[in-house]
């Protein structure tokens, strides 16, 4: 018995095994099998091939440089400032043209304040006092501008007063101006350029048109009908988000300018180009909302005749544009085409799997095909 057994396995071991097919001649469950081989295919070509472009290696490591450069000038006549023309290094901070940038267009200026004692700002809640044990000396006011000095100051009989303090006198009490100062701005202009490298190909391109005409830069302006110059008019930048861009100047926003790449590497270099998008970042859900609008504070120092040091305070209104880069790249491998196509050959087994439960289980003569699929030895 153990020599019979081992013969016929070593007997079988030259066998060769292969399938025995049953064809239904049943015309509906015919056509659901093309019809799921169709579906199939079509998937396989049209979304994975065509659409996604499985067959590509790809490349979402983007290394990118921005520059941004903004051109304009504005004249301006007020009581605090007098007349005054504004350029690129008046309005624009910081000024070395990074992929953040801040454009002024509304300020309250607080000049010729020195470091003294005065009252603190009634706005201040942490400043209002009855008494001058109200004002501890040496601590310094909440949100305020100044440490306190022990008294409390009340105008005339009023009982309530607010705390005396040290600091830059006098204190900031003007409000944020209706109309923004520097509302002609909507007619300034950026230029970004964008430098951009998809490292695992070696593949390096800029957002600016290729172009020999020295006068292309000087002329063109983005938009619907010149869709490769990097020159935006802020305007323009801001009404694409569907704000005003006077509205926004008032008390301030953030703005994102995205350059998204999309980038076909087995197409010609010239045909890989940057979409951009824009959309306003900061909260303007409520016009009164806490969250919306954009300021800082900044100073510029100087002293008078006798040595005293001074400073004019600014507080500064205005739009921030964030300059967001992403994309990836794409180029024809091997291995992901082949893995694609293995995979949908798999789902091609799906199809027949499918198939054949409708035909052994859900139609009226399944029985009569589960005889013919499957064979009884005894």
């Amino acid at each position: 018995m153990g020599q019979a057994g081992c013969k016929g396995l070593y007997q079988s071991l030259f066998d060769y095994k292969t399938e025995k097919y049953v064809i239904a001649k049943n015309k509906k469950v015919g056509l659901l099998y093309r019809l799921l081989q169709v579906s199939i295919l079509t998937y396989l070509v049209v979304w994975v091939f065509l659409v996604k472009k499985c067959y590509q290696d790809t490349d979402t490591s983007l290394q990118s440089s921005i520059i941004t450069k903004v051109k304009g000038v504005t004249f301006t006549n007020t009581s605090e400032l007098g007349e005054r023309l504004w350029d690129v290094a008046d309005y624009v901070i910081p000024p070395q043209g990074e992929n953040v940038f801040f454009v002024i267009t509304n300020l309250v200026v607080t000049p010729n304040q020195r470091q003294e004692t005065c009252a603190e700002s009634e706005s201040i809640p942490d400043a209002l006092c009855y008494e001058d044990s109200d004002c501890p000396p040496g601590e310094p006011v909440v949100a305020g501008n100044g440490v306190r000095t022990g008294r409390c100051l009340r105008a005339g009989s009023e009982q309530k007063g607010t705390c005396e303090i040290f600091a830059w006198c006098p204190v900031e009490t003007k409000s944020r101006p209706a109309k923004p100062l520097l509302g002609e701005a909507e007619d300034f202009t950026v230029y970004i350029r964008n430098f951009i490298r998809f490292p695992k190909f070696n593949f390096s391109k800029t957002n600016v048109l290729d172009t020999t005409d020295r006068a292309f830069l000087k002329s063109c302006k983005f938009g619907p009908k010149d869709p490769y110059c990097p020159i935006f008019r802020l305007g323009s930048v801001v009404s694409w988000t569907g704000s005003s861009f006077q509205e926004i100047a008032v008390q301030g926003g953030v703005i994102g300018i995205q350059i998204e790449w999309d980038c076909d590497l087995d197409r010609a270099p010239s045909e890989c180009y940057p979409r951009y998008y824009f959309n306003r970042l900061d909260n303007r859900f409520s016009e009164n909302s806490l969250s919306s609008g954009y300021n800082f504070r900044f100073a510029k120092y100087y002293r008078d005749a006798a040595g005293v040091e001074l400073r004019t305070l600014f507080k500064a209104y205005g739009i921030r544009f964030d300059v967001m880069v992403n994309g990836k790249a794409g180029k024809f491998n091997i291995i992901p085409t082949v893995i694609n196509v293995g995979s949908g050959v798999a789902l091609m087994g799906v199809g027949s799997f499918f198939c054949d439960l409708v035909l052994i289980y859900f139609i009226k003569k399944s029985h009569f095909y589960r005889d013919k699929k499957y064979e009884e030895a005894r």
